[in-house]
Order: C-alpha cells, then sequence, then structure tokens
C-alpha cells in the first residue's frame, strides 16, 4: 500500500495500450510507486476486455512505468477519502474487475515485474499465466497490518502459490524475496538486471505468440478452471473489505502512514 500524499492523486495515473506483431503492451504508471487508484484500476480492466477480443494481439504483455516499484498497490489516499460501506465496496471491487478481465482474456498474459509490489499488485501478477521478475522484485500482503486483508486478491493468489504459501504471506505481512515467489510459483522467471529482464520478455512474448490461438484459450481454460464463481467470491470479499477499511484501527494506521 502506498501513501499517496494529496486526494487529487486518486485521479492520476495513466494506462496505455499498443499493439505490434502480434503483442499487445499494457502499460500503467503512477506518480507514487506506481500505486492503483480506482480509475486507474478502471482503465486496466478495460485494457485487458480490449485486448482479450482484439483478433491483431497474440499475447499480451502487463508492464509498470520506471524502474522503481512495480507497483505499491492501493493508496492511503483512497482509503481517506472512502467515507461509507459502499464506497469501500465499490473501490475494492476495482482489483476484482481487473483480475477477472486477466483471467478470462483468451490470451496469455505476460508480467514484467521490475521492482517490488505490494498489496493489490501481488494479486495482478498472480492473476497472469507467466511472471517474469527482476531479483530485486520482493512481494509482500501488508493488509492485515492496517486492520484489513488481502481478501479480494487473496483467491487468485491462493490459487498461483498454495494456500500455505499464501497463508504466510497474509499473515506475516512481511516482504518476502524474488526467490521466495520464485520457488511458489508466484515467478516463472527471476533475472539478475533489467536489461536480462527486458530481453527475456520480449523473447518469451514472441515465443507465446507463435503459439495456435486455440490452443491457447483452451489452455487458459485449464489454467482457470474452477474460477465460474469468482464474480460472486469476489464481490463478497469486496463488501469485507469495505467496511473494514472504516474500522478505527484502520484509520489510525492510514493517518500514521503504516
Amino acid at each position: 500500500m502506498t501513501d499517496s500524499g494529496s486526494p487529487s492523486v486518486i485521479q492520476a495515473g495513466s494506462v496505455e495500450a499498443e499493439v505490434a506483431d502480434g503483442i499487445g503492451t499494457i502499460r500503467f504508471g503512477h506518480p507514487k510507486s506506481n500505486s492503483l487508484p480506482g480509475p486507474l484500476l478502471a482503465r486496466l480492466a478495460e485494457a485487458f476486455h480490449r485486448m482479450g477480443q482484439d483478433e491483431r494481439v497474440r499475447v499480451i504483455v502487463l508492464r509498470s512505468e520506471g524502474a522503481g516499484p512495480f507497483s505499491g498497490g492501493a493508496s492511503f489516499d483512497e482509503f481517506r477519502a472512502i467515507a461509507d460501506p459502499e464506497s469501500g465496496r465499490r473501490f475494492f471491487s476495482g482489483f476484482a474487475e481487473v483480475v477477472l478481465a486477466m483471467i478470462r482474456a483468451p490470451k496469455l498474459i505476460v508480467v514484467r515485474v521490475q521492482g517490488r509490489a505490494a498489496g493489490g499488485a501481488v494479486g495482478l501478477i498472480a492473476a497472469s499465466d507467466y511472471a517474469i521478475a527482476a531479483s530485486v522484485a520482493d512481494i509482500k500482503l501488508s493488509e492485515i497490518v492496517v486492520g484489513i486483508g488481502p481478501f479480494v486478491v487473496g483467491p487468485v493468489i491462493e490459487k498461483k502459490i498454495g494456500l500455505a504459501a499464501f497463508g504466510a504471506l497474509a499473515v506475516d505481512g512481511a516482504w518476502r524475496s524474488a526467490d521466495w515467489a520464485e520457488r511458489h510459483g508466484l515467478y516463472s522467471e527471476v533475472l539478475e538486471t533489467t536489461s536480462a529482464l527486458d530481453e527475456r520478455v520480449e523473447a518469451q512474448a514472441r515465443k507465446f505468440s507463435a503459439y495456435n490461438p486455440e490452443a491457447v484459450r483452451r489452455l487458459k481454460e485449464v489454467l482457470w478452471e474452477g474460477t465460474g464463481e469468482w464474480p460472486e467470491l469476489l464481490a463478497r470479499r469486496a463488501e469485507i473489505s469495505g467496511k473494514l477499511v472504516l474500522s478505527e484501527q484502520t484509520r489510525n494506521a492510514v493517518q500514521r502512514g503504516r
């Protein structure tokens, strides 16, 4: 989670999408650690929907701006702006919409993780089909520390790395190394340098773009089998988070910038 410093920052950030040689690239950025406020999440979900239906696209690459964090996750500014359970539910539903758009897209999704990822950003990585990370790309789920929990992104992370590893992340709330993430299946590959990371992302994207589209669509169905009830499940989880974010403990933690 990221303390973004000003309510105006909630509307900041960018999502850009382009297609070249069968590779669709979705790039997001935010001036505060590539955080993920609600409006940016909505644009990400829309971009994945469009790419999923674009016949020119054979594989999708998700990446963030800059050489720093991949994403700090949700911003404390948006938490401060949540005034009632319904607005809280709407905010956390933004993460659900992106996760569902990613796993439903009939194209393989490669994510480039150049730096640290926290909170909801770990859920976006888990919703990809092949994550390639730099050795500095540590991860953490710190929601429990501020009085809530990784409820909305929990199902996709658990499916990717298993209940025990997800539980360790969710309960401890501390940073885990990129090597840990690779050992537990969140990262498919870990590279030592950014240049090596970029070379590998490009090579794998080109390789995957040559696959039979129908075979890829069928493989995605297999990889995400058992998620048919996730729209309802994630909606219930968003409601839980939307209420907890209004608790005194969370309000105090947010004010401290914890």
